[in-house]
């Protein structure tokens, strides 16, 4: 089984998608699809359904739901060519299978975006401990292609699948954050001026972004912009959060007036996704 969820959603048995259109079944298989070979609650599911008042038939429907996507995953199946039921053997009961107390959706092997991005974001952040902005840059580059959209973005999202749009989209902005932070290392600072610039307007508190903004602007040989920059943060910070900048991103605009414009300042020790909990809306870009 193939499963993508960053962006719109699509889970692939034998190469054939098993997603189904109607919103309520299409949640269900989001949330088992994002813990595939993990077993989800029933309640957990109940609760990504109904919120805080599912019916009384709740259980009842959520298996009629599970009836409807194991008809999908057992039409899949059929297609393989291995002989037996179906691919190798398998049935509907063995890829969506229930368990005591929930019910688990058993990738095979397949693959999942998800957790194709976690291995290239780690290996980018190891390489940027090491001091190898190169391959920082390309392996979180690698992670953040991986995205074609918000998470879950064709599926209508309750509490649950809500909940892990945002701890999706948080560990992309610290990807983000950190694959620029390798490029200006690597002396990129005109290559992502025009990408900070959109993600300074759109994660306005977003400490981080701008100090990398000012540091690109800067090196551009755009002084002024930098210190304007670090004049409007300071001014939404106020005005939102009633929040100054943070020391370092002061310091940073200390040496940007102090800083003859032929020897711009080193970038300040980066914080992965530093940024206030108020900032901006939930999705990044990505180059």
């Amino acid at each position: 089984m193939d499963i993508d969820v960053l962006g719109a959603l699509d889970v692939r048995e034998n190469g054939v998608s098993v997603a189904p259109t109607a919103p309520k079944p299409r949640q269900v298989l989001a949330l088992l699809a994002v813990h595939a070979d993990r077993v989800v609650p029933v309640a957990s599911l109940i609760e990504e359904l109904w919120s805080a008042r599912p019916p009384r038939s709740a259980r009842t429907t959520l298996q009629t739901y599970v009836l409807q996507l194991r008809e999908l995953i057992g039409a899949a199946l059929a297609r393989g060519t291995a002989p037996g039921p179906g691919a190798g053997g398998r049935t509907a009961k063995d890829v969506l299978v229930t368990l005591p107390g929930g019910y688990l959706l058993a990738a095979g092997g397949g693959t999942s975006d998800v957790r194709e991005f976690d291995r290239l974001a780690g290996l980018g952040y190891r390489a940027m401990d090491a001091g190898d902005f190169q391959g920082a840059s390309r392996s979180l580059g690698a992670a953040l292609d991986l995205w074609s959209g918000s998470a879950f973005a064709d599926v209508q999202t309750g509490a649950q699948l809500t909940m892990e749009a945002r701890r999706l989209e948080e560990g992309r902005l610290c990807a983000l954050d950190q694959r620029i932070e390798a490029d200006l290392r690597l002396g990129r600072h005109r290559e992502v001026l025009a990408e900070l610039t959109v993600l300074t307007s759109r994660y306005r508190n977003h400490e981080n972004l701008h100090a990398q903004f000012m540091i690109a602007l800067h090196r551009s040989g755009r002084r002024g912009e930098a210190l304007n920059a670090y004049t409007h943060l300071r001014t939404t910070l106020s005005r939102d959060l009633g929040l100054e900048p943070s020391p370092r991103l002061r310091r940073l605009q200390h040496s940007i007036l102090m800083a003859a414009p032929e020897s711009p300042p080193d970038p300040p020790a980066p914080a992965r996704a530093a940024h206030h909990p108020a900032a901006g809306p939930q999705t990044a870009g990505s180059r």
